[in-house]
């Protein structure tokens, strides 16, 4: 009991209790829904989609649902459970993934706790109830056994157990490679770290003995790995399809995630401040650094300095890069001994580091309960819930024309009754699609055009952008429903000439 009580543990108690009072948010993010209805599709029918049945622009056309299982995920845990089982479940997620970071930094709590706040810190952005949220986990995970695995005792202060860690890759990747495509992030680091130790290897380098049997295992990891790959839905197509989103520059133009991190935003600060304590760290450290760790350390960054969405990659390989350096620097600060204290001075410090522990955790409650009670208001904020509500009982008379962010809002709420134009399923549209939409949304070129190309009846969009001022005062066109926040307009009869 007076370890249970004691100040580390209360620190620990009360650092991860606070990051999932922190995750606990509202589910904002205008992918959800069509991750929802994607899940109640594959529950209806026994069956994960590869033709897209959501969308009249690209129905029939091949889909790789590489995140079905998470959308079952989704969709059972809002069933049973609802709006509050699925903010639970990812602000849960988080907490682990860091829990596991905590425990690959070095072996001094409040050094290790302290820059796993700021590593979680940088990587905020990201959060919330999203199939990414689910990778952060993994690839922590995956970190984890690929540094416990090595068999020589690390500069971080932890012994790592044997290679036989390495083999439960294999089954975390058979999982990951059905939970989303990220699984492509940990056959990445097994290959970093494979080239990594092979380089600290060399002739006359004096680290290592004989590195044969760790370099075998790695291989074969890797190896293994690769060949389970192909079992999911979707088959050999997942080999290509990571490389193809990293790629494809319409998601980069368009999905403001998968563009470089703005540092005249203050949400990436905490990014920027990680990457310059890494530098400090490695320059001005007297601690001899792995090839490995530069080697990782370098594709972490230009991973995070080319998508916001791989910060949390070169978060997770930077934080305990950081925390070595670090613990150095503060153990002149410890005291040599401890005082000792009367039994009753610690049951007075064990009462009130329990009393702290409870209202930690009475917070993370109450921030919960707030999350799930605001959950309505902010559908209705960010999303047209009152355009829908009037689609529903007055059914469109053609194709409608929504806005992207909207799209999957539309899918939860109107499939199959209606199909929509575009949502956020980037990789699915294409860049020509996509240029499509943007061109016509802005009132940009012959932006008319689209409307008759796809035959476009109705078009929901917000009521202030440029398409609703340019319907607004077209031939035919009229207002069928408008609030604050969205625009319904139907189209003539007839197409005006």
């Amino acid at each position: 009991m007076k370890e249970l009580l004691s100040i580390r543990r209360t620190f620990l108690a009360v650092l991860f209790l606070g990051l999932f009072a922190m995750a606990a948010r509202t589910v904002t993010d205008a992918d959800v829904w069509w991750h929802l209805k994607t899940g109640q599709y594959i529950a209806a029918h026994k069956a994960v989609p590869h033709a897209d049945p959501f969308s009249y622009t690209r129905a029939g056309q091949p889909w790789v649902a590489h995140e079905w299982l998470t959308e079952l995920l989704f969709y059972g845990l809002y069933r049973s459970a609802g709006w509050g089982g699925l903010i639970v479940a990812f602000a849960a997620i988080p907490c682990l993934a860091f829990f596991l970071l905590y425990l690959r930094c070095a072996d001094e709590p409040y050094v290790a706790g302290v820059v796993t706040l700021c590593a979680a810190w940088a990587t905020v952005p990201t959060w919330g109830v999203r199939p990414q949220v689910v990778s952060l986990l993994l690839t922590s995970l995956w970190l984890l056994i690929l540094e416990r695995s090595e068999p020589e005792r690390s500069e971080r202060g932890r012994s790592g157990n044997d290679e036989k860690l390495l083999w439960w890759t294999l089954p975390i990747l058979v999982l990951w490679v059905n939970l989303h495509a990220g699984f492509a992030l940990g056959l990445a680091l097994l290959a970093l770290f494979l080239v990594g130790e092979s380089l600290e290897c060399l002739p006359r380098s004096p680290r290592c003995g004989n590195p044969k049997r760790r370099l075998r295992a790695l291989a074969l990891a890797l190896l293994l790995n690769l060949l389970l790959v192909p079992l999911n839905p979707n088959g050999m197509r997942m080999f290509s399809y990571p490389l193809e989103t990293l790629r494809s520059k319409a998601m980069q133009n368009y999905i403001a995630e998968w563009a470089s991190p703005n540092f005249h935003h203050a949400e990436y600060w905490p990014f920027l401040l990680l990457l310059l304590a890494a530098i400090a760290a490695l320059g001005w450290s007297s601690l001899r650094v792995r090839p490995r760790d530069v080697l990782l350390l370098l594709a972490g960054t230009y991973a995070a300095l080319s998508s916001i969405r791989l910060i949390p990659l070169f978060v997770l390989i930077a934080a305990p890069l950081i925390s070595v350096p670090l613990k150095r620097w503060t153990e002149s600060d410890q005291p040599s001994a401890k005082p000792r204290s009367s039994s009753g001075d610690w049951l007075t410090a064990a009462a009130l580091n329990a009393l702290i522990v409870l209202a930690m955790g009475v917070f993370a409650v109450i921030r919960v309960a707030q999350a799930v009670d605001r959950q309505p208001k902010a559908e209705a904020d960010r999303f047209p819930a009152g355009a829908v509500a009037f689609l529903q009982t007055h059914p469109p008379r053609g194709p409608i024309f929504n806005h992207y962010d909207w799209g999957g809002y539309l899918i939860w709420r109107l499939y199959p009754s209606e199909r929509v134009f575009i949502d956020g399923r980037a990789d699915l549209y294409g860049g020509q699609l996509l240029d499509q939409f943007a061109a016509t949304y802005q009132l940009k070129g012959d932006w008319r055009q689209t409307l008759n190309q796809w035959g476009i009846r109705t078009v929901l969009v917000p009521a202030d952008s440029a398409l609703a001022t340019g319907l607004r005062i077209a031939p035919g066109w009229t207002i069928a429903y408008e609030d604050a926040q969205s625009i319904v307009l139907a189209a003539p009869p007839h197409p005006a000439p």
